[in-house]
């Protein structure tokens, strides 16, 4: 009965998320700019030792997760310093890897980060990832597909080269080169319903440069092939500190919300573990000491909620 009901929503959820794609110009096949790079470094390894296991939380797990020795994450591991690959090009490491890893010691149990591109991660919940970690925010078309934890706070950030060559203006976007990476808020709704206002005012449509890496936006940025980048403002600011220099913000930080953890929609049981992890990790500082190792204390949040209600 697990299986089937886990199957009937599999098929909601996939046709649910992939009504969130963009339906807008897509120049993913652009290529950047010779010797246009990004800076990537490693902070120390976090040691999931150092959270203790707790009894009382196992109990609650759903016996079909009870005795797996591991809980598997999906991540886009392109999203430094929330998640991306260490200078080895292999391992996940951020402040979302360290995180999972506390849940997992927390559960007595070892995360597994994979790899994975955005979009894909939700609709392979409760099959191929226990849980997915990837700077979700909590939006209607999200929340109505998957459970969300909510544990961090964040707003969409601009970027562009440094000094502002191309005189790029917030309002005044149209038919200018925007990089975003699929599948974020920022590429829909946020650019694209600036681009529909756009060509309603009778001016060119935004080009919108979406590609699956945030990488290789800030590279594109960087390199010049793009006239402006839009992403969550941690994102946003490590790329400031990674590109020596290169780039600065345009604007300010708006629309913040929260961001989730997000559990198959079946498994609700599972979520409301969970939810007391996190307030757990909240509690006894794990929480706090790993954003302040990515230093992202500004995003944190007094309180883990599962299922809070969406910004729309």
């Amino acid at each position: 009965m697990q299986i089937s009901s886990r199957l009937t929503f599999r098929l909601a959820a996939v046709a649910a998320i992939a009504g969130m794609a963009l339906t807008g110009c897509t120049t993913a096949s652009q290529e950047a700019a010779p010797g246009s790079t990004v800076n990537t470094g490693s902070a120390a390894a976090f040691d999931p030792s150092t959270v203790a296991k707790d009894d009382a939380l196992i109990a609650l797990l759903p016996a079909t997760l009870k005795d797996k020795a591991t809980i598997e994450v999906g991540s886009d591991t392109s999203y430094e310093p929330a998640e991306f690959l260490d200078k080895d090009g292999q391992t996940p490491i951020g402040y979302d890897v360290d995180l999972a890893k506390a849940i997992a010691a927390t559960l007595g149990k070892k995360a597994v980060v994979h790899t994975a591109d955005f979009s894909s991660i939700l609709p392979k919940l409760g099959t191929v990832y226990d849980l997915g970690m990837s700077s979700f925010t909590i939006n209607p078309e999200r929340s109505k597909a998957v459970n969300f934890v909510s544990y961090f706070n964040a707003g969409v950030l601009w970027a562009v080269q440094k000094g502002n060559p191309k005189g790029i203006n917030m309002n005044d976007l149209c038919g200018k080169k925007i990089g975003v990476q699929t599948g974020t808020v920022e590429e829909d709704p946020d650019v694209s319903d600036r681009s529909k206002a756009c060509v309603a005012a009778g001016k060119p449509a935004i080009q919108v440069v979406s590609l699956k890496n945030q990488t290789e936006v800030t590279t594109r940025l960087v390199g010049g092939t793009i006239d402006a980048m839009s992403a969550d403002s941690p994102i946003i600011k490590n790329a400031l500190a990674k590109t020596n220099g290169q780039l600065e913000t345009l604007g300010e930080v708006y629309d913040s919300a929260e961001q989730g953890i997000a559990i198959a929609k079946a498994d609700t049981e599972f979520a409301g573990v969970i939810e007391k992890v996190m307030n757990k990790l909240m509690t006894d500082g794990s929480y706090t000491k790993i954003l302040e190792k990515w230093n992202n204390t500004d995003g944190a949040i007094a309180k883990a909620v599962l299922n809070p209600t969406a910004k729309s």
